[in-house]
């Protein structure tokens, strides 16, 4: 194998694919990222799989040889991330093999098990030593019939809002991802770690200009939320417009999400996800409506005083004076912030909310204001996102509840 590519384009390839790779893999190989080099289509194509996540993606380069190999894709990262701008070249060879290149330099080709990558810049000359290709997993095929193209706001937009309240407690392997549910008319996205729930509501109308399965039941499935956190940041780096396609297999439990050039698929978490719909039937009579950003300052500036042992931030509500405060108490002190709120109830009231959580559900409401819903002092709260939207572009509903905490 011999090529020829850009420090840019082989760099921003790694970063894409190197984050999935695991801080400890469980075998060398999982550590590596496969390099598949065609000379026909000249391309490259970069793949990573830990066995549960899977990302691959592909850009031009001057092939002069095709050819394949394995190297641990952090060291491979860090050495291309640090070269000087220009071209590089990679040569694949086998210490076992002393036939020179067409240039007589002294690289060999690639011949034998024993893979050692050359990579050759302007600055520098770098040797890694690699693993055989045939221990390298391949990502799964996802063989589906079902297709869902979703534009890629709403795919962000439902995969941000719902990501901070999946949990990191193994223990309840089904809370640790995110809940989707397919529709003919939209996607929702669910997440929930027993103290609060998200709930977001894509609408997929009127987006149907190319091929796309007709959805004649509900689709549910849970993906991981390390899957998630890849693609939304993937997506964040895109400049295509083109929506994100979606395909999933029931049999085998994957899911894939393909665009342009790039795949991701992931295993789907197993098992029924919890009835969160329940929730969110209850009669939230009284609503609060509050500026986002004046909000977000004042939960900020009293979150300093918070810690593990004393994370509630108590809410009072004074419908008279047409108020809100919010307070902590320390035993070496306390904060007190006051503001202004639209409340449409005669009855004033306090809860108290784990500050953290609050403070991380406001922010992913997307509106200028946020109302607050609230059933009595003791049940839970629901934020929705009111007045102007900040993706008006968007169709899309959001409710996030919080279950309050309570104090003697």
């Amino acid at each position: 194998m011999r090529l020829i590519c850009t420090q840019e384009n082989l760099a921003t390839h790694l970063d894409l694919v190197s984050h999935a790779v695991p801080a400890k893999p469980t075998h060398p190989i999982l550590g590596n990222v496969l390099l598949i080099a065609n000379q026909e289509t000249q391309k490259v194509q970069l793949s990573v799989f830990d066995l549960n996540l899977g990302i691959q993606t592909s850009f031009d380069a001057k092939v002069q040889a095709s050819g394949e190999l394995t190297i641990p894709v952090g060291i491979l990262s860090d050495i291309v991330a640090k070269l000087s701008r220009g071209d590089i070249t990679l040569v694949n060879q086998s210490p076992l093999n002393t036939e020179e290149t067409e240039d007589n330099s002294p690289e060999k080709v690639e011949t034998g098990l024993n893979q050692i990558m050359t990579l050759i810049a302007t600055t520098g000359r770098y040797q890694v030593r690699g693993l055989p290709t045939e221990e390298f997993p391949p990502i799964p095929e996802v063989n589906s019939t079902l297709k869902v193209r979703v534009p890629v706001e709403a795919l962000q937009a439902g995969i941000k809002g719902t990501l901070i309240a999946t949990t990191s407690d193994e223990t309840k392997r089904i809370l640790t991802g995110v809940h989707f549910k397919i529709e003919s008319n939209g996607i929702e996205f669910a997440a929930t770690d027993g103290h609060r729930l998200a709930v977001i509501n894509t609408s997929l109308s009127g987006f149907k200009k190319k091929k796309q399965t007709e959805i004649t039941e509900p689709l549910e499935f849970t993906v991981p939320a390390k899957a998630l956190v890849e693609l939304e940041r993937i997506l964040s780096s895109r400049t295509s417009v083109e929506p994100v396609e979606l395909f999933y297999e029931e049999s085998k439990g994957l899911i894939e999400f393909r665009w342009g050039t790039q795949r991701l698929v992931s295993r789907c978490l197993e098992g029924a996800y919890p009835a969160y719909q329940e929730l969110l039937k209850q009669d939230f009579k009284q609503q609060v409506t509050l500026e986002k950003a004046p909000l977000i300052k004042a939960l900020e500036r009293i979150a300093v005083l918070a810690d593990k042992k004393e994370k509630s931030v108590s809410i009072r509500f004074n419908s008279e004076a047409q108020q809100v405060c919010l307070s902590l108490f320390r035993e070496f002190g306390n904060g007190r912030e006051e503001m202004t709120a639209c409340i449409n109830s005669d009855s004033d009231m306090s809860v108290s909310f784990n500050i953290k959580y609050l403070l991380e559900g406001v922010k992913v409401i997307a509106s200028a204001e946020i109302q607050m819903q609230l059933t009595q002092k003791d049940g839970p709260a629901i934020l929705v996102p009111f007045g102007n939207r900040e993706q008006p572009n968007i169709l899309m509903d959001a409710q996030y509840l919080l279950m309050p905490i309570f104090k003697e």
